[in-house]
């Protein structure tokens, strides 16, 4: 009985210390549990309601418009338009298949078009943007729309993408837009902070020197959707910032000329305000529409363009490296005076070649000039005549003035990426690139414009802008108003020592344009109000041999790449001076019959629009 007592003594004691420990561990778990709801509840109340209303709410981020590009008329050159685009998120569609065929027979694709829809599906992460299309008709896009109840993941998109009006008028100067990359994204923070899907941006030219001011910002729109992800109301709409409009300098009128002027041919036209340096018209020929870009170009576009042995892809006035033939006379002519080797009375006499040190230097007229003063010289180009001069002067004192003058450095500075510098050869250059001594014929053939010296139209345009106000240095630009960066407070310093240097080459270049055997006589203009003044050139593309000489081909006779580069600077009207221009056509033969009747038509066209100009001037001084 005892031992049994005893038993039941230790088995209560055992089950009520089990019943403790068990009651202990329900109140340590109870504890733990309420603890936890409050840490949820209380403390993790936000980030909870924030990850509910991440599945809840939905943010879509629009394309951002993108600022324009105007004339300096105010006509749109660089626009935009509402693009119908259709998205879709892989991972946001429960049968890819299903949903992707539906598609192909909706939007009618060909099996090309599919085929490669179903290529950048692949080439993409699941949770990635699929652009199924970007440019979409109104038709199409409201039939999507109408079924989008049964296309889960599937979304229409009103975007914004680019229209150039002119088509290729303004390629070479405002560039084009395209959709962005990886490498774009990962290179430009405001790229990067404004992306979305199908983005278009500057990929050359001024869209891409701008791109930051014209990109914009995105809007914002907030939605909610249901369990299964579609959307059922809009909650909030932030509007974005448009991208900055940029106003250019161009005459939309004079632009479209040079593309005329240049039809069928590779060459360039530059037109310049000689006092304020504003850029009236640039133009690279040939040229293409950029238009191809936006949604992408096709492969035969593509090819048709890479393949033009025009090479309508380079910028030929900022890129193009051209001997600048005869048209660098006047400032070899100008570098003689102002450093006291000759004065305008100065004479040579030309027998139609010069023998230097057994090498024989040509005149381009068989016969010779006779003798030729500065003036004469000029009027008819004699090459016997800057032979000479240049051997007295000396490759460097003519590369000091040259360079002084705008020649051998990039005229827009940071501006275009693509600018060329061209070269203005002295004797150290060649020391120093080529590890030789500067030789005296090298000179000689520098002094018309041949040899290692390389410009650019650009270049040759601001050069004769310069000549013509009268000597005073000037800094393009191209966008208008305070957005130019490129112009110091230190402008219309004097380029020359002697201003009276400056007017014997107006007038000699008056001569050669206006009298009697001058070389752009045929291209010269009676009435004072279009009349202008101007130099011939023309640059050697090879070697003339004695055979070639001999043969005297006419340039249609002559294969043509092997045909001499036509160029023309000019400067009007004469009497009151305000705009420059240069022409070039490549393998167009010679400056006076190609390059300088160019010229005519457009001088007659600045002139007359040059009343216009002043009218928008005058507007803005009476707005101060």
């Amino acid at each position: 009985m005892i031992n049994s007592s005893s038993d039941n003594v230790k088995k209560l004691g055992s089950i009520n210390r089990r019943m403790f420990i068990t009651g202990s561990l329900k109140f340590l778990v109870m504890i733990g549990l309420v603890s936890r709801l409050f840490f949820l509840q209380v403390k993790e109340n936000k980030k909870y309601l924030t990850l509910s209303d991440k599945n809840r709410i939905r943010e879509w981020k629009l394309a951002p418009v993108r600022g324009e590009f105007h004339d300096y008329f105010g006509n749109v050159i660089a626009g935009n338009f509402e693009a119908y685009q259709l998205h879709v998120i892989p991972e946001q569609v429960e049968d890819f298949r299903y949903v992707i065929y539906r598609l192909k027979d909706l939007l009618e694709l060909s099996e090309k078009e599919f085929q490669k829809v179903l290529k950048k599906k692949n080439e993409i992460k699941p949770w990635e943007t699929l652009i199924v299309s970007d440019n979409l008709d109104w038709n199409k896009f409201s039939k999507i729309n109408n079924h989008l109840y049964d296309l889960n993941g599937v979304k229409p998109v009103i975007s914004i993408s680019r229209n150039y009006p002119f088509g290729d008028n303004f390629t070479h100067v405002l560039g084009y837009v395209s959709q962005a990359n990886e490498k774009d994204i990962e290179n430009n923070e405001v790229v990067k902070k404004n992306f979305v899907p199908g983005l278009k941006i500057g990929k050359v030219g001024l869209e891409k020197s701008f791109e930051n001011q014209l990109i914009g910002t995105n809007d914002i729109e907030r939605y909610e959707v249901n369990a299964y992800g579609r959307r059922i109301s809009q909650l909030e709409f932030q509007k974005g910032e448009k991208g900055k409009t940029l106003k250019l300098t161009v005459d939309v009128e004079i632009q479209k000329l040079s593309n005329e002027l240049l039809k069928d041919q590779a060459g360039s036209i530059c037109v310049m305000d000689i006092f304020t340096g504003e850029i009236i018209a640039m133009h690279s020929s040939p040229s293409f529409d950029p238009n191809l870009f936006v949604f992408g170009i096709s492969q035969d576009d593509w090819q048709i363009i890479r393949n033009d042995p025009m090479k309508p892809l380079v910028n030929k006035t900022l890129q193009g490296n051209y001997s600048p033939g005869s048209t660098i006379k006047p400032i070899v002519a100008l570098s003689a005076l102002e450093n006291g080797i000759i004065n305008k009375n100065f004479t040579v006499k030309c027998t139609g070649k010069t023998e230097m040190y057994g090498q024989t230097y040509h005149c381009w007229k068989k016969e010779g000039h006779g003798f030729v003063s500065l003036r004469n010289a000029m009027k008819q180009s004699c090459d016997t005549y800057f032979y000479e001069i240049s051997r007295r002067l000396g490759v460097d004192k003519l590369s000091e003035t040259a360079k002084k003058f705008g020649l051998g450095e990039k005229v827009f500075g940071d501006l275009f990426n693509i600018e060329k510098k061209g070269l203005i050869p002295n004797t150290e250059w060649k020391k120093n690139a080529l590890g030789k001594g500067w030789l005296l014929g090298e000179t000689m053939i520098t002094g018309i414009g041949q040899g290692y010296i390389q410009t650019t139209p650009i270049q040759l345009c601001l050069m004769t802008a310069q000549i013509a106000n009268g000597g005073y240095k000037i800094y393009p630009k191209i966008i208008y108003g305070d957005e130019n960066k490129n112009q110091p407070e230190d402008k219309y310093t004097p380029l020359y020592q002697n201003s009276k240097n400056i007017k014997i080459i107006q007038d000699a270049m008056f001569g050669s344009t206006n009298e009697v055997m001058g070389t752009s006589y045929r291209s010269r203009i009676d009435d004072l109000k279009y009349q202008f003044a101007g130099k011939t050139g023309t640059a050697q593309v090879k070697k003339i041999t004695e055979r070639d000489r001999e043969l005297d081909l006419k340039t249609f006779e002559i294969p043509y790449e092997e045909r001499d580069h036509a160029l023309y600077i000019a400067y009007g009207p004469y009497i009151n001076p305000r705009y420059a221009l240069s022409v070039l056509v490549e393998h167009g033969g010679n400056g006076s019959t190609t390059a300088a009747p160019m010229a005519k038509k457009l001088f007659k066209l600045i002139i007359d629009r040059h009343q216009l100009r002043e009218s928008i001037n005058n507007k803005k001084y009476l707005e101060i």
